[in-house]
């Protein structure tokens, strides 16, 4: 980037004398800036038409000349950075404030949050970590499930808060009264976001790609083919019937990129930035449901930001914007909710650990004071004593009499806050006699995890989408947890009771039927919730049209700035 060049030969001129003037010659300078004599009477040369400095050159080889200098690489670097951004070119601008990391939070407040950005309505948010690719399929993070909702369509969606799936792609679609032909009426005013129009057979082509993914194939099991029936008709042909299908279909890892170009979708936002320091979104003029209000989103990967001390950790509460550092008093919270979402813990039982003992491990958790006295941020999370609202766990007597193995192991993956759970247990469990070894697994995940075979205990986080019923029967579908946490027949038998349960037309009886399972997993004492996030949004003023969704986020669709005043 040549400005940053330029300002980093002008912090070097400036720095022996701290911007005093300086009696000093042509060579010393060059060796300064690491460069030849001819090329640093050329820096001093611009640097002066650009009213940064003045050279007085003494005529003779080796005589010394008088350097004055106007400005400052500080007052530099942010008229710089300003021009970048009403310029539009927000990677320089990033690279211009990484000069200076431990100025960046000062020097980058007055750029985030909602602005007007050359009459673009602009909202600008700062994240604690680069992005992982929107690859097809399920993905971990929570920001890259919601960015795929953001950027691709599905044939179905949910709309705002409620769990039953709508038309998206498809306008609408009729299912057979065997429930094995499902045909889906794709709209005629479709666009891609390079401004091609959506063919049906382009639609076909990501779908068979998708369900040839091992996680989707887990997922739409049921589906013998997807044949174009019409020029605008998808037909699902079914060889057992799944009531489940419009919501699997309605899902972030469901929604469909262009065939050849992967990250092309046809959601309301496309991306035009997508790298490790910054990731833009703008609207898509030929979106065919209700059009965004915000021009463009902004993501500015800035970890110097999160300052654990300064209480901006991205970690779990969503911070979507900082305002002027005049306006962070008056920065409010604009949203909050319990997430249906859980950390969990589960126990494999075997002839190292029986039901019983698995009972008295769960009391531990539940009956003690182990989950209200983690040390974690203040209003962080809430212990649960349910798996969804209704869904309570057991209630058993202490077990105290219940002998403890002398060994356990236990694994975990993120979020960080079972670290500190791991090591509360691990103490209490000596304190018991029972010597529990501990291993990280440092995903979000399971996948790819090698150790869960030597697992006694897991503990993980399961994210609650916007159908939570359906979400937990994808949960025991695809989660690579339940092979190895149940027993071959266990696991058979599992499989067979999911499948039952979606032939049945009724959703309140899907639902029954699921709480029915996840009753008998707590009752068996092979799992058992523990805490529910605080999910939190706050913004400055100005900034509107946000609340959450069960992701954490918010429609970025919804948001809006008012316009500025004359």
């Amino acid at each position: 980037m040549r400005q940053l060049n330029r300002l980093n030969q002008y912090q070097r001129l400036w720095q022996p004398s701290a911007g005093a003037p300086q009696q000093v010659t042509i060579t010393e300078l060059a060796s300064r800036c690491f460069c030849s004599e001819r090329h640093v009477r050329t820096l001093l040369r611009q640097a002066q038409e650009a009213g940064w400095l003045s050279w007085k050159a003494q005529s003779g080889r080796g005589k010394r000349g008088t350097l004055t200098f106007h400005v400052t690489p500080e007052s530099l670097r942010n008229e710089m950075m300003e021009e970048a951004l009403k310029s539009g070119h927000q990677h320089n601008a990033l690279e211009l404030a990484q000069l200076a990391p431990e100025d960046l939070r000062a020097l980058l407040h007055p750029y985030l949050g909602g602005l007007w950005q050359n009459d673009t309505p602009t909202l600008r948010i700062p994240y604690y970590r680069s992005l992982d690719p929107l690859v097809p399929g399920f993905l971990p993070g929570r920001a890259e499930q919601h960015l795929a909702g953001q950027v691709f369509s599905g044939l179905t969606r949910f709309n705002g808060t409620s769990s039953e799936p709508t038309g998206d792609l498809a306008h609408h679609w009729e299912v057979s009264t065997d429930g094995l032909r499902w045909d889906f009426y794709i709209r005629s005013t479709l666009h891609w976001h390079n401004g091609d129009k959506v063919e049906t057979v382009q639609l076909q082509q990501s779908l068979i790609a998708l369900l040839a993914l091992p996680a989707l194939r887990k997922l739409f099991q049921s589906v013998s083919r997807i044949d174009v029936t019409h020029p605008q008709c998808l037909t699902f042909i079914l060889h057992q019937p799944d009531y489940w299908l419009a919501h699997r279909l309605a899902t972030y890892c469901s929604r469909l990129a262009h065939p050849e170009q992967a990250m092309t979708g046809c959601g309301p936002f496309r991306l035009t930035v997508y790298d490790s320091d910054l990731v833009r979104l703008e609207s898509h003029e030929q979106y065919h449901l209700s059009h965004p209000l915000l021009k463009a989103i902004e993501f500015w990967i800035t970890p110097t930001l999160f300052d654990y001390g300064l209480g901006t950790s991205c970690r779990h509460p969503v911070q979507i914007a900082i305002g002027e550092p005049d306006e962070l008093a008056s920065l409010r919270l604009v949203s909050n909710s319990t997430s249906l979402g859980f950390c969990y813990l589960t126990l494999k039982q075997s002839p190292r650990l029986s039901e019983m003992q698995a009972r008295r491990l769960i009391n531990i958790i539940h009956l003690t004071e182990l989950l209200h006295t983690l040390p974690l941020n203040e209003g962080l999370i809430t212990p649960t004593q349910e798996m969804l609202p209704g869904w309570c766990i057991p209630q058993w007597p202490e077990l105290r009499d219940v002998q403890l193995p002398k060994t356990l192991t236990l694994i975990y993956h993120l979020p960080v806050e079972l670290h500190t759970m791991a090591s509360q247990l691990k103490q209490y469990l000596a304190q018991q006699g029972c010597d529990l070894t501990v291993i990280f697994h440092d995903a979000k995940t399971w996948d790819g995890c090698l150790r869960l075979a030597d697992a006694d205990i897991m503990m993980g986080d399961r994210l609650i989408g916007e159908a939570p019923e359906y979400t937990l029967e994808q949960w025991l579908r695809c989660d690579a947890l339940w092979p190895h946490l149940l027993s071959a027949p266990q696991f058979a038998h599992l499989q067979a009771t999911l499948d039952a349960v979606q032939t049945l037309a009724d959703e309140q009886a899907r639902h029954i039927g699921l709480k029915t399972i996840f009753t008998g997993l707590m009752e068996s004492a092979v799992l058992t919730p523990l805490f529910n996030y605080q999910y939190q949004i706050s913004a400055p003023p100005g900034v509107n049209g946000i609340q959450l969704n069960t992701r954490g986020w918010f429609d970025f669709t919804q948001a809006w700035l008012p316009a500025p005043k004359s």
